[in-house]
């Protein structure tokens, strides 16, 4: 909660301008170029490789800093796996949300089996430094084979049915990897699914379940946060 604002020196932009960038590069399904243009738009002039650099050295510290005001993981967990394309190459994306929809973490990997199934138990534990009451997952094998060497106390409930959380919370990220016509690098996929979990979520509360007037107010309290967390908050008021 407490954590220092990122640091902006060297950069001769305005925060206002880096974290509005950031912003509207991880929110929107919206390319560099395209960035670029909005902002000049509203008079400013920043090239897309400039928004580039921003987004590679500020998103992640954006997304952990949010991700610390969330409240502790439930005791359900979700995993859940899909293919994307990777350079023409089909890897998977690992995911896990909580009950609540909140994403645990994301990991990109070349297989789906028992391994790549333990190796996303142990990163899970070891990023929640916490245990599952229940995780429930698809019929998948490998699940249950990691479930019973990484985290046994747990209750594993695999079911076709039941993980529809984990599955609609791909949606965006589906969304984004059409807009970016797939990703280059396996790397470059985990940095930015990283950062685009933990910024994206921020401003998706679920709407549907919200009159209008509840959801602006919600996205009032969403966007302070978000000043708070990248700094623009503790600037001076201009006169």
């Amino acid at each position: 909660m407490g954590a220092a604002s990122p640091s902006y020196k060297g950069h001769r932009y305005p925060v206002e301008v880096i974290s509005h960038c950031v912003w509207l590069y991880f929110r929107f399904p919206l390319s560099f170029r395209e960035v670029e243009e909005l902002m000049l738009e509203r008079g400013i002039v920043v090239s897309y490789e400039t928004v580039r650099r921003w987004c590679a050295r500020f998103g992640q510290q954006y997304a952990s800093a949010l991700r610390r005001r969330l409240p502790r993981p439930g005791g359900k967990w979700h995993p859940d796996e899909v293919f994307i394309k990777i350079n023409g190459e089909q890897k998977y994306l690992w995911r896990a949300v909580d009950q609540d929809g909140n994403v645990l973490d994301i990991l990109v990997q070349d297989r789906r089996d028992k391994a790549a199934a333990r190796r996303f138990f142990r990163r899970l534990l070891k990023k929640t430094r916490t245990v599952p009451r229940v995780i429930v997952t698809d019929k998948l094998r490998s699940y249950g084979a990691a479930h019973r060497e990484v985290m046994p106390s747990a209750e594993h409930r695999p079911s076709k049915y039941l993980n529809n959380r984990a599955e609609n919370s791909h949606q965006p990220t589906r969304q984004r990897e059409r807009a970016m016509k797939g990703f280059r690098s396996v790397g470059g996929a985990q940095r930015f699914l990283s950062a685009f979990s933990g910024i994206s979520p921020h401003f998706r509360p679920r709407r549907h379940l919200m009159p209008a007037a509840a959801h602006r107010a919600e996205m009032s309290i969403r966007f302070a946060i978000w000043e708070q967390i990248t700094g623009v908050a503790g600037l001076p008021t201009p006169p």
